[in-house]
């Protein structure tokens, strides 16, 4: 492995100002050189995927060095609005009809798990992320209307998941919004992504754990007994493993047709006076293609986001961000009667996503000691917990119940 220009996929992974990255206690120092001694884990990526991933290693007993070709916690995680969801990007009916009953559920299942384990490992680590349990209210759109959101309902149910329908006069009478129908349920969450991070991180460090930035990795390659893997200055690093959290960034070995890249835009209000209670307590989005969602702070300053393009570079028009945020402001104007402004800040970054919805969790192909998490769609962090749970336990040698769920593919 000769030093050489990284044959990494690069994007612009945001255009414009999260709110997030404005926040106190929103990034952690990171180390400006590598430290000589080997480590059992080197995890590329320090986003939310790698801080739980990291997370993961160091509270089974395993030494991790972290390493991320940006400064920590500022690639594509603070341009996430946080809304901690059980809910998968594709609905429990459909996942079915692509993949199985049994296969789907259990999806759906482990993804509602994998909320109440986030929130209560952010409690247990006492970090301060203002993570808050809240409902979830999906409404009708132009994808699923009310016989369909119906169905909906009632198959989760049927896994046990609370799904409680509302027809039109229900939603209005609760929630003040005129679309056919909703499904209302618990399991999800709301958070500061940034601090969530920050705070993940500081846990690792406290443990057999180093932190370096910036190091670009270039290539890999399997040993014997570990894994070898290239930097952009021509370094040779080892290990015993290598997982890359680093989503559509990644190394040619790790492509695969089932993972493409696509586009989302995003805003934040000032901090907002006499807004509905209900928004308070509740994240919300559509059964729409594309889809507004949104969510608030502790401050009452509304987080909102729609308007994808399956492009990787649609978001990169500053021109661009403007129209779409004021596309945002106005559909949550529509929907909620709420005026919000002008957007306290905007902004817009590519995602990853996966043709059946579910993320790539697995060992990268023809490795068997190098690992990739991607393809999480909206369901980032939510399936970064998922991720964490799969590899620590491939690399400590344990079954996951669900890994195969997760394949390549």
């Amino acid at each position: 492995m000769a030093k050489h220009e990284a044959k990494t996929r690069k994007d612009d992974l945001r255009t414009g100002t999260p709110f997030w990255v404005k926040t106190a206690h929103s990034t952690v120092r990171a180390m400006p050189r590598l430290p000589r001694e080997r480590f059992d884990v080197i995890v590329v990526g320090a986003g939310i995927s790698g801080a739980l991933v990291a997370e993961a290693l160091t509270r089974a007993g395993k030494s991790v060095l972290i390493l991320d070709r940006r400064p920590a916690v500022r690639g594509s995680t603070p341009a996430s609005t946080a809304m901690i969801q059980h809910e998968i990007d594709v609905p429990l009916t459909r996942l079915r009809r692509k993949i199985g009953k049994d296969r789907a559920d259990r999806a759906w299942l482990r993804s509602a798990q994998a909320v109440g384990e986030l929130v209560a490992l952010a409690a247990t680590l006492g970090i301060d992320c203002r993570m808050r349990p809240k409902t979830a209210l999906y409404l009708a759109g132009t994808e699923m209307g009310a016989r369909a959101l119906l169905n909906e309902a009632t198959a989760r149910e049927g896994i046990g998941i609370k799904a409680l329908y509302l027809n039109r006069a229900g939603l209005a009478a609760r929630f003040g919004i005129d679309r056919p129908a909703a499904i209302l349920s618990e399991i999800s969450a709301s958070a500061n992504p940034a601090q969530l991070t920050t705070g993940l991180l500081q846990a690792v460090l406290s443990r057999k754990a180093s932190l370096v930035s910036p190091v670009e990795i270039t290539d890999m390659a399997e040993l014997p007994s570990g894994v070898a893997l290239a930097t952009r200055k021509g370094e040779v690093l080892v290990a015993g493993h290598a997982v890359f959290c680093t989503g559509y960034e990644h190394l040619p070995q790790m492509k695969t047709k089932s993972h493409h890249v696509t586009s989302t835009w995003a805003l934040a209000s000032q901090p907002m006076a006499g807004l509905p209670e209900w928004m308070k307590e509740t994240i919300v989005w559509e059964a729409a293609d594309p889809y507004l969602y949104f969510r608030t702070d502790e401050t009452g300053r509304i987080i909102a986001g729609g308007e994808d393009e399956d492009a990787s570079d649609a978001n990169a028009d500053p021109k661009k961000l403007a129209r779409k945020a004021k596309a945002i402001a106005g559909e949550l104007h529509d929907l909620t009667g709420v005026r919000i402004g002008r957007p306290a800040y905007s902004w817009s970054a590519p995602f990853s996503v996966t043709d059946d919805g579910l993320p790539i969790i697995d060992r990268v192909p023809g490795f068997g000691r190098c690992f990739a998490v991607m393809g999480f769609g909206g369901n980032g962090i939510t399936f970064s917990v998922i991720g964490a749970q799969v590899v620590a336990a491939a690399i400590a040698g344990r079954p996951d119940p669900d890994a195969e769920l997760f394949r390549y593919r």
